[in-house]
């Protein structure tokens, strides 16, 4: 697999200074022990970079965030009195980025197949989901509009994924369809549902297969290996229910009750992976952009063969019915005072995960912007990545400038 972009002649890590400089003060203030950013166009990485340490106590900032060398024990994962550094391979439980990245890009893959209709009813592909009868589509589930609860503890009962699955068919909803936008958990685990009875098995084995592998992620997977776990980043030290600090397990209880794979959480993944998803979806939106035969496996060196319809890409990302929310199928876009910051275009669209992630993709301006923290170690209660995604999704987009 070739190397990721470097950056184009003429941007230098002077331009960025400001991102780092942002990003060193939020480390320094306890927002999250450690970052990885990463900003770029779909065949240019702009800026790729590390900061601070996988748990408190180092010093932070970009000097820390260096990619392995000596000392480092071989492992790659340098190590400061103790303390680990995190690294642009660092992994990430990306929490609800699993949603976009794995399940909605799933559901995108079999539509165009024609194998799963959007306007269809969900009990077409889940016959037990019956809270709703037939009035709830695959597109009210994309959109969090299908009237079921945001999140229910089934962890607290649950004794297998099956039990999982079979708790959330059987909840009632809380509001009729398409009356309001509340952003479900359950619906995402009724979507994992519908995706593994269409293909005939886990949505871990398709997304491999179909999406990861094709990609090159090699670093993105459910249920990481413990091979792995000196390089990812550690989440919460849950209090209540697993009484460990919670580091190469999905954070989601609920999650976690599934045997860590479920399209609502549970991926794991690096910045230089979900640079490789961001730039197969800022080119894939653009008929022709890539060489011909570069959809059977044929791209551009360096780049990630094409593997969606332009046109269908371009409408599952754009907000469904702006009056009622600003929901596109699965991913979110702009709104105010969301992560998307204010100086992205009304055609970006983006999403967050609960443990200090994000990420943003603008194709009016070619540009991607991806956020990895571990926000929640060693607690969830620190909110301050509300204000740090918005600021660095700003000054990522201004000082990257137009295409």
């Amino acid at each position: 697999m070739a190397a990721l972009a470097a950056a184009p002649q003429g941007t230098t890590d002077s331009a960025w200074a400001p991102l780092a400089h942002y990003l060193e003060q939020s480390v320094a203030r306890r927002a999250f022990p450690g970052a990885v950013v990463a900003v770029g166009r779909r065949d240019t990485v702009l800026y790729l970079h590390a900061f601070g340490h996988l748990t408190y106590g180092g010093t932070g900032g970009p000097r820390d965030g260096g990619t392995g060398g000596p000392g480092d024990g071989g492992t790659g994962v340098p190590r400061d009195g103790g303390t680990e550094r995190v690294t642009e391979r660092t992994v990430y439980d990306i929490a609800s980025l699993t949603k976009v990245v794995g399940l909605t890009t799933a559901v995108m893959l079999l539509v165009e197949e024609r194998r799963i209709a959007l306007d269809a009813p969900v009990t077409r592909y889940v016959p037990d989901f019956t809270a709703g009868g037939d009035s709830i589509t695959v597109r009210m589930l994309l959109t969090h509009e299908s009237g079921l609860p945001a999140w229910k503890p089934f962890f607290q009962t649950a004794r297998s994924r099956e039990d999982v699955f079979a708790a959330v068919l059987r909840e009632p909803l809380e509001r009729q369809p398409h009356t309001q936008m509340v952003y479900s958990d359950l619906g995402a685990i009724i979507l994992t549902r519908m995706v593994e009875n269409v293909t005939g098995g886990r949505i871990d084995r398709f997304l491999e297969r179909r999406l990861f592998r094709p990609l090159g992620m090699r670093e993105t997977r459910y249920r990481p290996p413990k091979s792995w776990v000196p390089r990812i980043a550690p989440t919460e030290m849950d209090t209540t229910w697993r009484h460990r600090l919670v580091r190469g397990e999905v954070h989601d209880e609920n999650a976690a009750a599934m045997g860590g794979i479920s399209g609502h959480a549970g991926l794991f993944s690096t910045a230089p992976d979900l640079v490789r998803f961001a730039q197969m979806m800022l080119r894939d939106a653009t008929p022709g952009d890539s060489p011909a035969g570069a959809r059977s496996g044929q791209p551009a060196r360096g780049m990630p063969p094409r593997l969606l319809d332009a046109a269908l890409l371009k409408m599952w990302t754009r907000a469904q019915d702006h009056a009622f929310s600003s929901r596109a199928l699965g991913w979110d876009t702009p709104s105010e005072g969301s992560s998307a910051g204010t100086k992205l275009g009304a055609r970006a669209y983006g999403h967050t995960g609960f443990t200090g992630t994000s990420m943003w993709i603008d194709p009016a301006q070619d540009l991607f912007i991806v956020l990895l923290t571990n926000r929640v170690h060693p607690t969830r209660e620190n909110r301050q990545i509300l204000d740090v995604r918005r600021a660095v999704a700003d000054l990522a987009a201004e000082i990257a400038g137009g295409p």
